[in-house]
């Protein structure tokens, strides 16, 4: 039995895709969250084998997620959902260390696909993406990524997310249960490290990293 978490902020697609991996006979879907802050401590706890996770979540995207699930919870294989087929975010999906990249637009059969393939340890991307990108991640390793961005903590990494949704210090300081002073602080030092002078571009640089899509943040509405 593959033990199966799913992370998807809209209830209507979290729901239908919870009815259609319940009729696999051999999954079992063990948890579920809408909230990107919610994902890392619900893999922590129930220890999936597979994570299912919404590329673009509310609080922390899926590319941190990954990086913090692989690090935390090394058996569980992350299969990102998107519906992004643009190069970058298949790549940067990979470098984090998803095992899987399912594009939004695809079959249930796909999906299906993708779980069991992570779950016995492939590799597996929806077509059309298939060898092609896999090849591409290979040949660039980690060229062209910003090393800046891996300097960030974990923190620094949850406050640039929701600053690039437009949100206050004092709603992040909410968010995160820390005070407005400290979510200040952390956004001061990670525009330091990011070399970021003023709102719009750290959403630019969010966007361009593939952390946020341009219709996430409310500035850009």
């Amino acid at each position: 039995m593959i033990k199966i978490a799913l992370a998807e902020d809209h209830l209507i697609v979290r729901q239908g895709l919870l009815a259609l991996l319940a009729m696999e006979p051999d999954f079992s879907v063990v948890g579920e969250t809408s909230d990107g802050l919610e994902v890392v401590p619900l893999v922590e706890r129930l220890q999936p084998d597979v994570l299912v996770l919404d590329l673009m979540l509310p609080g922390m995207n899926g590319l941190d997620i990954t990086r913090q699930v692989v690090r935390r919870s090394p058996q569980t294989q992350v299969v990102i959902l998107s519906m992004h087929a643009d190069e970058v975010y298949v790549l940067e999906a990979l470098r984090t260390g998803a095992k899987g990249y399912v594009l939004k637009g695809s079959g249930i059969e796909d999906l299906m696909n993708a779980v069991h393939e992570v779950a016995e340890g492939r590799v597996y991307l929806s077509p059309p993406l298939s060898e092609r990108a896999i090849a591409a991640y290979i040949e660039s390793a980690d060229a062209g990524f910003s090393e800046e961005y891996e300097s960030l903590t974990s923190r620094e990494r949850q406050v640039f997310h929701l600053a690039a949704e437009g949100q206050s210090n004092r709603s992040i300081a909410t968010r995160l249960s820390i005070s407005p002073r400290t979510a200040e602080t952390h956004r001061t030092n990670l525009m330091r490290k990011l070399a970021l002078h003023t709102q719009a571009e750290l959403i630019a640089y969010a966007i361009g990293r593939g952390i946020v899509a341009p219709e996430d943040s409310s500035l850009l509405d």
